[in-house]
């Protein structure tokens, strides 16, 4: 019932349907009744005038009824595909509002068979319930009343046939329901398999796993196999079960109607008019069995559409609120940890400010929360204690599109879209011209490499930027964010593919460009942050320290143990001496002698 107010803007057309589908269906009665005349009145009683005009009077009675039956087919589409295709929309739009901890809880394999399959399913239920629910309704009940109006003795076999059919219907369907919910889970496991190795595609190949994602695939489309099996066990006992009690009332009606015959209470024409009235009752019953197997199986959809529109967002839009400041980030005691994690902190008792214009890195090793802690400024994520301000505002009080249009994000993985070169940058702002566009890809350091594709900035970008290098899908995902212009930049890891020379250019670019812009960078490398106005160093979800690069060798043991490592890895002698310079402590604090340094 949720679901019906998306049919209400179709309500004309959902309306018509069925009485359209009534015409057809009145067609469909009278046909057998005025067949019956011919044989009787027209081919026995030799009146080759009625056969004639009967038979006019049948061909114009079935056009109109061909008529009114496309016509149906007509109106009933547009219902249900206007029907599907807001609900696909609304969906959609749920899907995109969800945070990033409810869409893993649904799994994308699972919400893409819920935007197809699933909705799919509910169109048909709609269009078999506006069209063949109708028809075979009305061809049960005046199948029923015409056989009657023949010979009332006709009534024995509908009293004992009809409730066998039912019966059989019941049973089978009460079994087969609950397997649709199987066969839909199923599914996802199969679209989820399908979606991992298509997007993983790269890395099956490079690690020769090919065969082992075939059997991963094999196993959950067996599964979805033998779901679909089950299914199709129950229900294939119904059609020959209710084929062989139509048979056999056939049969009842014919020695019931030759008997009137002999006995001359019935004419032969209305024995074979019996015989289609009553196909046309049991068809209308095995029709209606489908029918229910298919609102079966759109009930189970239905479920799982629902449990996705019911879901409320985690992250709330805020009332609004009027900044008092610009491009400053604050965080306060903010503490995290995903559901998934079983409680686990990612991060704890986080505090730090950024003022505006600011340039600052964070540090840390793999794991450390740096990622996460970005992810919040612009609202990915809420942290489970603590708050975050952004302009002087505490986030969770801003709109959604307020805060995160004042901020720009450049993520670990360099996603690209489908089309050009420029339409891919001009994500960060809509309707920008080729200019703008031009500039933005200047300073990204994106220029050089975008200005020699075959048709430059007009040139088509293969799926996910497949025919680009790591380091130039990263250029083109930070020139979509330089031309957002935001107030708040921030590049999350998303320099690494980039040599120091290039990365040095873009920084300079980002100065020049970019002025007043708060800029916050994740790196692993302390070559690419050691000129930042300030770092601020993460060590197992906490901060160990902050500071310019010469503060933090002198106060921070982690950076300069970070530091130490890496300048040693890169054969740097003079940074391991400036490291060694300022001492190391251990984890109580005491020195560490220079001499106890390994060489």
């Amino acid at each position: 019932m949720k679901l019906s107010k998306y049919l209400k803007p179709y309500m004309l057309f959902a309306l018509l349907t069925p009485l359209t589908m009534v015409g057809e269906v009145m067609v469909d009665l009278l046909q057998p009744k005025l067949m019956s005349k011919i044989v009787d009145e027209g081919v026995l009683g030799q009146d080759m005038g009625l056969i004639i005009h009967t038979g006019l009077l049948m061909m114009l009675l079935i056009i109109i009824g061909g008529a009114c039956g496309v016509g149906s087919s007509a109106l009933g589409g547009v219902a249900s595909q206007g029907f599907a295709r807001d609900l696909r929309s609304d969906v959609f739009k749920k899907v995109m509002g969800l945070s990033f901890e409810q869409t893993d809880k649904f799994t994308t394999g699972s919400l893409v068979t819920r935007l197809t399959t699933d909705i799919t399913a509910l169109q048909q239920m709609v269009d078999f319930m506006l069209r063949m629910l109708v028809r075979d309704g009305i061809l049960f009940i005046g199948g029923i009343i015409m056989m009657l109006t023949l010979n009332v003795k006709f009534g024995i076999v509908i009293v004992v046939a009809m409730p066998i059919e039912i019966l059989i219907v019941v049973l089978v369907m009460r079994k087969a329901n609950p397997l649709y919910s199987i066969v839909a889970a199923r599914l996802d496991s199969v679209n989820t398999v399908m979606q991992e190795n298509v997007s993983g595609a790269r890395v099956v190949k490079a690690y020769v796993r090919e065969d082992r994602e075939s059997q991963r695939f094999g196993k959950a489309n067996e599964d979805l196999m033998q779901a679909n099996l089950r299914v199709q066990k129950m229900v294939a006992v119904l059609q020959p079960a209710l084929m062989m009690i139509m048979n056999i009332s056939v049969i009842a009606v014919i020695l019931i109607g030759g008997f009137q015959v002999q006995a001359r209470e019935m004419k032969v024409g209305e024995v074979m008019a019996a015989i289609t009235y009553l196909t046309q009752v049991l068809n209308g019953i095995m029709m209606l069995s489908m029918m229910f197997q298919t609102m079966s199986r759109a009930s189970a959809s239905a479920k799982r559409i629902c449990e996705v529109l019911d879901s409320e967002p985690v992250i709330q839009d805020g009332a609004g609120a009027n900044c008092t400041e610009k491009g400053t980030v604050s965080f306060r005691g903010v503490s995290f940890s995903y559901p998934s994690a079983s409680g686990r902190p990612v991060l704890s008792d986080i505090s730090f400010d950024v003022k505006q214009g600011e340039n600052v890195a964070i540090l840390g090793a793999t794991g450390s929360g740096k990622s996460t802690l970005v992810s919040m400024i612009p609202r990915f994520y809420d942290p489970v204690q603590g708050d975050i301000f952004v302009d002087g505002v505490n986030v969770k009080d801003m709109k959604l599109s307020d805060l995160r249009g004042k901020v720009g994000i450049v993520l670990q993985k360099s996603e690209l879209f489908s089309g050009s070169a420029a339409d891919n940058i001009r994500w960060g702002k809509k309707g920008a011209s080729l200019e703008e566009v031009k500039a933005a890809a200047e300073i990204a350091q994106a220029d050089e490499f975008v200005s020699t594709l075959p048709d430059g900035y007009d040139g088509i970008i293969a799926e996910k930027g497949a025919s680009l290098s790591g380091g130039q899908k990263q250029r083109l995902s930070i020139s979509r964010a330089v031309l957002k212009k935001p107030e708040i930049l921030i590049f999350d890891d998303s320099t690494s593919a980039l040599d120091l020379g290039t990365e040095a250019k873009l920084h300079k670019g980002l100065r020049e460009g970019l002025k007043g812009t708060t800029v916050i960078t994740i790196a692993q490398r302390i070559a690419s942050v050691k000129n930042c106005d300030r770092i601020f160093v993460l060590d197992h979800g906490r901060l160990a320290g902050s500071g310019t690069h010469e503060q933090l060798l002198q106060s921070c043991g982690v950076y300069r143990d970070i530091c130490n490592s890496q300048m040693r890895n890169a054969g740097g002698e003079e940074e391991c001496r400036q490291c060694r310079q300022w001492g190391l402590k251990d984890r109580v604090g005491r020195e560490v002698l220079r001499e106890d340094i390994p060489a």
